[in-house]
């Protein structure tokens, strides 16, 4: 069970980033036709992107263990013990990610805040 890097988790990050942008733009579009339209409730861009993030890394490493960025890289998400993370680690690690703060643990902890909290790693596939 290797580790991966920083360099293939930037590429993870970029890859995965520009996926749910896309995919919460898209609502926002959405959202912002029927609040033209048909005068329902608008909501800003930044809601759309939040909940596609959330969504995004819940989903798809809920179901599959890894994300397209992870897919690309050859690496998936994995517990401490190297199997399969329970959903309630992927819940965890999804709502971690949210916090701002999360990449700046990387110093102290060798690992981003949403990987120690939540009890999982990102592996070579």
């Amino acid at each position: 069970m290797n580790k991966v890097g920083i360099g293939t988790r930037v590429i993870n990050f970029l890859v995965d980033t520009l996926l749910f942008s896309i995919l919460g733009y898209i609502g926002y579009k959405v959202n912002t036709f029927y609040a033209y339209y048909y005068h329902t409730p608008y909501y800003p861009f930044y809601y759309f992107f939040y909940a596609a993030w959330f969504v995004y890394y819940l989903i798809l490493e809920g179901l599959f263990a890894r994300t397209p960025g992870k897919l690309l890289s050859m690496s998936k998400v994995v517990n401490r013990q190297g199997k399969r993370p329970n959903f309630g680690q992927i819940l965890l690690r999804s709502l971690l990610r949210l916090t701002l703060i999360d990449c700046f643990f990387i110093p102290f902890l060798d690992k981003t805040l949403h990987d120690a909290l939540s009890g999982t790693e990102t592996v070579e596939a």
